[in-house]
C-alpha cells in the first residue's frame, strides 16, 4: 500500500526534477503547437493516466496524424502513439536534456509527424536562453523518484477532483501545468479583468476573469518544500484576515498580493491528511470568495449534485441508481 501524502523533500530528487521539468517542457510546447487553442490555456496542460502523464490526444487541425505523447514513469519510457496504434518509444533514464528533446523528435518523424516548436527554450526557467538541444547539463534521471513524483501527483489529483465536485460554477480541469511544473484547478466568477496593456499574452488570457486557484507544487528555489497552494486573482482587499485550516496553513507575500499556503510537511502528523487539505481549499476558498463578493450558497454544489431534489438523497447515499 503506497502511504497517502507522504513527505517529498525537494532536496531528495532536485536534480532529477530540473530534468524532468524540461523533459516535460519539451513536450509541452509539442502540445502548445499541435492542440487546438482552449480559453485560459486549458489545451496545453498534462493529465494524469494510470502509468504517468499525457499530453492527449492532439494532431489534425495541424495537418498531422492524430497523435498522443505519453510519460510512463512505470516503465521509465516515453511513448509516441499514432491513431492507427503505431507506436515508437524510447527509455527516459540516463538522458540529458538535449538527448531527450532529439530522440523525441526522431520518434515524431518516425511515425510522419512534424511538429514546429516556435521557441525551443525552457519557459521562465534559469537556463532559458539555453535551446533543449544544446542543454546537456540536465541528465539527473533516479527512476524510483519520478515515480514518487507521479503517485504523489495521482493522490493530489484526486483530492482537487473531489474539492472540484463542490462548486457549480465555471471551472478547469485538474492539470499539470508544465510552466510552473504544479497540480492546478481554478474557480472562476463572470467578472471580466481588464489588464494593463504591458501585461504578457500568457498571463492575459489565463486571468482574464477573476479566479479563485487551487494546486500543488514541489517546491523551487523560492520555496523550496513541497506545498498546496491558493490564491485569488486579483486579489480582494482584507485576504489575508481570513483564517486559514488547518493551523498549521498560513499567507504569505507574492509580489504585491498572497498565497495561502500549506506545506505537505505539516500534515504528516495528521491523522486525516486528505480531510486536511480539503479543509484548506475549502477555508482559502471562502477567504477570498467571500471578500470578492460571491455567491457562496449560489454556487455550491455539495457532494457534485446540482438538482435540488436528489441533492438531500444523494448526500445521504453517496451513489445514484442508474
Amino acid at each position: 500500500m503506497i502511504e497517502l501524502l507522504a513527505p517529498m523533500p525537494l532536496s531528495s530528487w532536485a536534480g532529477t526534477k530540473e530534468t524532468l521539468h524540461r523533459y516535460v517542457q519539451v513536450v509541452g510546447k509539442i502540445r502548445l503547437s499541435a492542440s487546438p487553442r482552449r480559453n485560459h490555456w486549458w489545451n496545453v496542460p498534462f493529465h494524469l493516466t494510470g502509468r504517468g502523464i499525457t499530453s492527449r490526444p492532439m494532431g489534425l487541425v495541424d495537418g498531422n496524424p492524430i497523435f498522443t505523447i505519453d510519460f510512463d514513469f512505470v516503465g521509465h519510457d516515453l511513448v509516441v502513439h499514432r491513431l492507427d496504434g503505431e507506436t515508437v518509444s524510447f527509455p527516459l533514464a540516463g538522458r540529458s536534456v538535449a538527448s531527450f528533446y532529439h530522440q523525441t523528435l526522431e520518434a515524431l518523424g518516425a511515425l510522419g509527424i512534424t511538429v514546429h516548436i516556435d521557441h525551443p527554450h525552457p519557459f521562465d526557467l534559469p537556463d532559458s536562453a539555453r535551446p533543449f538541444q544544446d542543454d546537456t547539463e540536465h541528465a539527473a534521471y533516479d527512476p524510483a523518484q519520478v515515480t514518487r513524483y507521479w503517485q504523489l501527483l495521482s493522490q493530489v489529483n484526486l483530492i482537487l477532483e473531489e474539492f472540484a465536485g463542490g462548486f457549480s460554477g465555471k471551472v478547469s480541469p485538474v492539470h499539470h501545468f508544465w510552466h510552473t511544473f504544479d497540480l492546478s484547478h481554478t474557480r472562476f466568477s463572470d467578472r471580466r479583468i481588464d489588464q494593463p496593456t504591458d501585461v504578457d499574452p500568457v498571463t492575459r488570457e489565463a486571468y482574464s476573469r477573476e479566479v479563485i486557484s487551487f494546486g500543488f507544487w514541489f517546491g523551487d528555489a523560492s520555496m523550496p518544500e513541497p506545498a498546496f497552494y491558493s490564491y485569488t486573482a486579483p486579489e480582494p482587499a482584507g485576504i489575508t484576515d481570513g483564517r486559514l485550516r488547518p493551523d498549521a496553513a498560513l499567507w504569505t507575500p507574492r509580489g504585491s498580493s498572497h498565497l495561502a499556503v500549506l506545506p505537505l510537511g505539516a500534515i504528516q502528523d495528521s491523522p486525516d491528511r486528505r480531510g486536511a487539505v480539503l479543509d484548506f481549499y475549502e477555508s482559502a476558498y471562502r477567504a477570498g470568495a467571500t471578500r470578492a463578493g460571491w455567491d457562496i450558497d449560489r454556487l455550491t454544489c455539495p457532494h457534485g449534485i446540482t438538482d435540488p431534489q436528489l441533492a438531500p438523497s444523494m448526500a445521504s447515499t453517496g451513489s445514484a441508481t442508474r
